[in-house]
């Protein structure tokens, strides 16, 4: 039996996926559920399993490939099967199976489970798999013959975003391989370079998340009326408060930063204004507020910035949503982070601090009625108790959709927050 193994929809209608990396090779020996590939959608990376037993037959798309949403990308069968003897009938030869008639054994077998990956169900009662044609497999452990150019992946990548194919590199590395000089000398034909022998300018295809992103941010921008209000709040208290309960033996294993407090004040606030937990339908013409605070964190990822929620943030305590919060950063820094996380999110904070900037202008995240930036903290001269002394102090940046959200809401909000952080027992307190 031989399979072709199409690319499901892994997300909410998605078109098309970018082939990251493969974990198998042709020849090799592959169990049900074993990650076969890597791909990149427009909101996160998933790897994807094996909806079958046996061995790998065809890679039908490379690394870098763009394929559509339903497309074949992977042949796994039984060598033995396309090995048929001179005898075998050979008079009617059949193109290998849809998915669909051989995705799993028959579910009304008594004692048989079915293999169902997402986007797909298990076989019709009555399907038969028909024999294809001969395909020329190799032995198991080798490699099948291939016009594919020999290359490093941090060479592929540099080739891609050169706009180089490797097909039209002439290879001078070990073994025929191709190397990064190999790869600048094809672009220096084409591009100005620098004094140093650089490239003077690269350019980067935009597809997979960045692409996502790029679009979503200019549907944001020009489809909500964007308003931004700051204030500077003197954390010094924030502050203290935070190396206290590091230091405290029952929070000394969690990582609190003032991202935490500044989240824990913003659920807080968002609980006493509904209002702003909200969004707009454009196609019923009507504000959607949310119930439950799924409170976005944007993160700057190898793959660009990406925007997981902690859903239902509202219902977790100080200590467990500074869990929720690492484990959602570090997934994201490590590429891991689930579709899931990336849904239904009500409200967004941001740090830009971290980049050594003051304040910004945050973009909603499409659907979203507001975005809060945290800014750096700085000592400044600051009147405190009726005198001028240095104070650790930091700016928050409220944008909201216009639309959803005036001006004396959003005034209330950011002001409560600030609040919050000046005095930041009374976070913990509720």
């Amino acid at each position: 039996m031989v399979n072709q193994f199409k690319l499901p929809d892994v997300g909410e209608g998605l078109t098309e996926a970018e082939i990251i990396g493969w974990r198998v090779a042709v020849g090799d020996h592959v169990e049900l559920n074993q990650i076969l590939v890597e791909v990149e959608t427009a909101k996160a990376v998933v790897e994807l399993p094996s909806p079958y037993t046996g061995t790998v037959l065809q890679l039908l798309h490379t690394a870098g490939d763009v394929v559509p949403v339903g497309s074949p990308i992977i042949t796994i069968g039984d060598p033995a099967a396309i090995a048929a003897p001179a005898g075998d009938d050979q008079s009617d030869p059949q193109p290998v199976p849809e998915m669909s008639q051989v995705s799993a054994p028959d579910a009304s077998a008594e004692g048989s489970a079915a293999a169902v990956l997402v986007g797909y169900g298990v076989r019709a009662a009555g399907a038969v798999a028909r024999r294809p044609r001969k395909i020329p497999i190799p032995r198991a452990g080798t490699h099948a013959p291939t016009d594919r150019p020999t290359a490093s992946p941090p060479v592929r990548k540099l080739a891609r975003g050169l706009s180089v194919d490797l097909a039209t590199v002439t290879p001078t590395g070990h073994r025929g391989q191709v190397t990064r000089n190999d790869v600048l000398a094809v672009a220096a034909q084409r591009t100005p370079v620098t004094a140093a022998g650089t490239p003077a300018q690269v350019r980067i295809p935009v597809k997979g998340a960045r692409k996502h992103i790029a679009d979503a941010m200019v549907r944001s921008a020009f489809t909500a009326p964007h308003v931004t209000e700051w204030l500077s709040v003197d954390i010094t208290r924030t502050l203290r408060l935070i190396a206290d309960l590091r230091s405290a033996p029952s929070t000394r294993d969690l990582r609190i930063t003032p991202l935490t407090l500044l989240a824990r004040a913003a659920i807080l606030t968002l609980g006493r204004h509904h209002e702003i937990n909200a969004s707009w339908d454009d196609s019923a013409q009507e504000i959607v507020q949310h119930h439950d605070v799924n409170l976005g964190i944007a993160v700057a990822s190898p793959r660009g910035l990406i925007v997981p929620n902690i859903p239902a943030a509202q219902n977790l305590d100080f200590a467990d949503l500074s869990r929720a919060l690492a484990e959602l950063i570090n997934e994201a820094r490590a590429n891991r982070t689930a579709l899931e996380r990336m849904r239904s999110g009500t409200f967004t904070i941001t740090n830009v601090g971290v980049f050594g900037v003051d304040g910004a202008t945050p973009i909603l995240n499409p659907g979203e009625a507001a975005i809060l930036a945290l800014g750096q903290t700085r000592q400044l001269p600051w009147n405190h108790k009726g005198r001028v002394r240095l104070r650790s102090v930091t700016t928050l940046s409220l944008s909201f959709d216009h639309r959803l959200v005036d001006g004396e809401l959003g005034s209330k909000v950011l002001a409560e927050i600030g609040e919050l952080l000046e005095h930041p027992a009374r976070a913990l307190a509720r």
